[in-house]
């Protein structure tokens, strides 16, 4: 199938391609999807280690059981995306947030 996968606040194509699906496109391509829009994406189990996410619209994306060890979230949209309760340190460190006590 034919992916595209645009920026959110400018329309331009971000990454273009063929994959078997949605998650296969993004573990190819993940490199650089900053800025991307993926609002809605089911993400569940997709490798996003190391990826660039910056900025990008996760908004009601599903991400359980997506690796997003190293990846880097922020700015990033998360608005009503789901995780699963094993995945919050992972996604704390992926936004960048410290928390202290």
């Amino acid at each position: 199938m034919k992916i595209s996968i645009k920026n959110q606040y400018s329309d331009e194509v971000l990454l273009e391609g063929e994959a078997e699906n949605l998650k296969e496109f993004i573990k190819i391509n993940k490199a650089n999807l900053s800025g991307a829009d993926l609002s809605g994406a089911d993400l569940s189990g997709a490798d996003l280690s190391g990826a660039d996410l910056s900025g990008a619209d996760l908004s009601g994306a599903n991400l359980c059981g997506a690796d997003l060890c190293e990846a880097d979230l922020s700015g990033a949209n998360l608005c009503g995306a789901k995780i699963k309760i094993s995945q919050k340190e992972e996604l704390i460190k992926a936004l960048g947030i410290i928390i202290e006590e």
